[in-house]
């Protein structure tokens, strides 16, 4: 298992994303040769080479809060000839998980970096839509809060490629909400559930459909949103029209709320442009 002085390499190794029978046989001779397997839980892991009936390897923790510490051990260990391989928990290591900073600073060093591809989160939710794949995005995990949070969800809103985006369980209805103010509730989506698991789900529809599905239920496992991108409209009602609009329904007595979703489907602008148009009429109006 031992490297040859001067040669060693750099080896990303993609692991399953929950059916162990996913692991590649070339993985599998990958990480048995390998002379430092580098992991975010060395525990995971373990189990992961001892099902595929590696033993002996020699472990060696790389996660979200040591990455930065670990890059001169390991590109040290390289330069002297050893085979490092780099996993994640699940999937591609770098995509949403450690290694990017890594690979990063090996290719800046000149180090030989190679990959044994395999099962992707991403690629696996995306085909498995029936959205368009022929051009896509992918945003990780969006910010939990603030402007940046705000910023990036108008940025997928007003996309006009296929987005494939991870959300935590528990956050998963709110950030279908948002996206559906943002855009229009009829947005085509697919919320992709524990793949390649004993309980995958698939679940198709639209934002709305979706925000009434998950709202309605306990949302467990990992989950991958894949939203279908923006449709651009033949033409944009212009602030006139839209306010001509919302002022007919509003004064036969409609709620500012319920007004703004109709007109938004009607003319096919964001609910969030509808709403706060809907709230200066209203505003505007003589009592």
């Amino acid at each position: 298992m031992t490297g040859t002085a001067g040669a060693g390499r750099l080896v990303l190794v993609a692991t399953p994303i929950g059916n162990l029978g996913d692991l590649s046989p070339r993985a599998i001779a990958t990480l048995a040769e390998a002379d430092v397997v580098c992991c975010e839980d060395t525990r995971r892991t373990r189990e992961l080479l001892a099902h595929a009936g590696v033993r002996g390897a020699r472990l060696m923790s790389l996660h979200g809060h040591n990455e930065r510490a670990r890059v001169d051990e390991v590109l040290s260990l390289v330069s002297v000839g050893s085979t490092v391989a780099v996993v994640s928990d699940a999937g591609t290591p770098s995509l949403s998980d450690p290694g990017a900073r890594l690979v990063a600073a090996a290719v800046e060093a000149g180090a030989d970096v190679s990959v044994v591809p395999g099962p992707n989160a991403v690629v696996a939710a995306l085909v498995v839509s029936g959205l368009a794949t022929d051009r896509f995005v992918f945003e990780g995990f969006l910010p939990r809060r603030g402007p940046d949070r705000r910023r990036r969800l108008d940025a997928v809103a007003g996309d006009d490629r296929t987005v494939v985006l991870f959300e935590a369980p528990a956050r998963l209805v709110a950030t279908l909400a948002e996206l559906a103010e943002r855009s229009a509730p009829d947005r085509r989506v697919a919320v992709v559930r524990e793949l390649t698991k004993l309980h995958e789900e698939v679940w198709r529809g639209t934002l709305a459909g979706a925000v009434s599905e998950f709202s309605a239920r306990e949302v467990r496992g990992e989950v991958v949103v894949v939203l279908a991108g923006r449709v651009p409209q033949a033409s944009v009602p212009s602030d006139e029209e839209l306010g001509r609009a919302l002022r007919a329904r509003l004064d036969a007595g409609g709620t500012v709320r319920d007004v703004a979703g109709e007109v938004a489907l009607e003319l096919g602008v964001s609910r969030r442009r509808a709403y706060e148009a809907a709230i200066a009429v209203r505003r505007d109006s003589p009592q």
